[in-house]
């Protein structure tokens, strides 16, 4: 089949790039820099090659370069941001500082001459920019086709290499006719055909795990949340009974949802293990407030436990993850800068007492997971599921995680959704939230309850609409159902004396507070 390389040079949106071109239904694959040469290149047969972003200069001798024979392949090439500027700086391009005028956000682009990579798009419209330099001389040969206020070389060419550059970021949504520039890049430009489905990633991973296990057993860490029940789906399509699912309660889930997951999977043709590990996690976290540190400690009692569950099953060979794209990225991948490390993937120990992890959708995005959970054949309840993050509230308390702070979260988290769920069902909701719940801060502020005077905590309501997790924009709830919350919440759980709105987008923000 046909297939993109996405060159890694250290970008947070490496991975969405080749989300984007898999959309398009053609495989991609991200590769760093490191990893692969011009040689490796021409054996894996790739119809075309994206540079990704990254945040270096390159003139910094310590930044990530590249053979500049990649030009000279005859393979197209489309470079973004550092990756366009690498390009031109490989082909003999001059590349400055855009100093006070540098460009973040949504900008207008300006299409100044036809060109095989901005077909059908319109003179102008809105991409996303996020640069501190800029292309100030193209290399011989190639041709400005867009410009932007501020920067010259929005857009570059040489078609007859067929090498094209962008400075801004067209695999964001944010980028109004992003998708349609990556569609000409990929059919137009490397003649690419659209022969890759979910199906066909659904029989290569079955396989893949058969011929990985063989007669060997896996250990799930099963949260009941989509991405670990999917994964647990998969695994057992492959291999079947010698898969055991385990649910370690941390005494960190939110309210009921314990016996939830239990119920759920208890109906499954596998073995379902819960395990009520509350008092070992709040012990290893006591007088801890640092995020990282929490979360690498989460991430440590959890290989722990299961260490001790697989020593008791006996002969446990791999440890299975439902770890997906967006975790990996926040904690780093290749050259890409550490955002938070999740308790799956950059909290795990050195040291692990299981031959592998196995970690079947590390490749997929939030919404691919749903597809392929789907394709499965598992019931909506699941596959459409609001996601709830590994750590659990242990990260949306901030601070010290106690279990009289967590049990005030439960209840006013409880009352936060139930509000949001009830306004969605009736069609209140002016846009879709794909992630809604409460965070209890580690301040407190002054308040009058009954002519008395009150010194509670401030808790902030938190809700995303988005549709991969790599960026979010916050949910313009109804002030309605906002007020509904702030009444309640005050009222039916005493310790809370104020409660605020979070308004932030990611980025700059994440979704979860720590």
């Amino acid at each position: 089949m046909d297939k993109i390389l996405v060159l890694d040079f250290g970008g947070q949106y490496n991975q969405l790039i080749a989300r984007r071109v898999r959309e398009q239904h053609v495989f991609a694959e991200v590769v760093s820099y490191r990893n692969t040469g011009v040689e490796k290149i021409k054996e894996e047969g790739y119809s075309g090659i994206i540079f990704t972003g990254g945040p270096n200069s390159v003139y910094d001798e310590a930044s990530p370069h590249f053979d500049p024979a990649v030009l000279d392949m005859g393979i197209p090439v489309l470079g973004i941001c550092y990756g366009h500027q690498l390009m031109a700086y490989m082909a003999g391009g001059e590349i400055c500082s855009a100093g006070s005028i540098s460009e973040y956000g949504k900008v207008t682009l300006k299409v100044e001459k036809e060109s095989p990579l901005t077909g059908q798009v319109p003179k102008e419209s809105t991409v996303w920019m996020s640069h501190t330099d800029y292309v100030r001389t193209v290399p011989q040969g190639f041709t400005v086709s867009a410009v932007t206020d501020s920067c010259p070389c929005a857009a570059m060419e040489c078609p007859e290499k067929k090498l094209y550059g962008v400075q801004f970021h067209p695999e964001v949504t944010h980028s109004e006719f992003g998708s349609r520039m990556l569609h000409n890049f990929i059919f137009d430009i490397c003649g690419c055909k659209a022969d890759w489905r979910m199906e066909d990633f659904l029989k290569e991973s079955v396989a893949s795990i058969r011929e990985k296990v063989g007669d060997g057993r896996v250990l799930l860490a099963l949260s009941g949340g989509v991405d670990s029940s999917v994964c647990a789906a998969l695994i057992a399509e492959a291999i079947g009974k010698k898969l055991t699912c385990v649910f370690v309660d941390h005494g960190m889930m939110r309210k009921n949802e314990g016996d939830e997951v239990e119920a759920a999977f208890s109906k499954w043709d596998v073995d379902f293990m819960r395990v009520d590990a509350g008092e070992q996690f709040l012990s290893a976290l006591k007088g801890v407030t640092e995020p990282e540190r929490k979360r690498k400690i989460i991430g440590e009692e959890f290989i722990k436990v299961f260490e001790q569950v697989g020593k008791k099953i006996g002969s446990v060979d791999y440890l299975a993850q439902g770890t997906i794209y967006p975790d990996v990225i926040e904690s780093g991948l290749g050259d890409a800068a550490v955002i938070k490390s999740h308790h799956n993937v950059g909290g795990l120990p050195a040291h692990v007492d299981f031959k592998e992890i196995i970690e079947p959708l590390r490749l997929l995005f939030k919404d691919e997971v749903r597809q392929l959970g789907r394709e499965l054949g598992l019931p909506d309840y699941l596959t459409n599921r609001q996601p709830f993050p590994g750590p659990g509230l242990g990260i949306r308390v901030i601070g010290e995680v106690t279990k009289e702070k967590l049990d005030i979260l439960r209840e006013a988290d409880a009352i936060f959704r139930e509000e949001v769920g009830k306004a969605a069902s009736e069609g209140l909701l002016p846009q879709a939230a794909s992630q809604y719940f409460a965070v209890l801060t580690d301040t407190r502020s002054v308040g009058v309850m009954g002519d008395a005077r009150t010194y509670g905590y401030t808790l902030a309501l938190r809700s995303v609409t988005t549709d991969d997790f790599m960026t979010a924009d916050w949910t313009r709830l109804p002030y309605e159902v906002l007020a509904r919350a702030g009444s309640r919440i005050p009222n039916e759980v005493r310790s809370i004396g104020r409660v605020v709105y979070d308004i932030t987008s990611k980025p700059p923000a994440t979704v979860e507070w720590e």
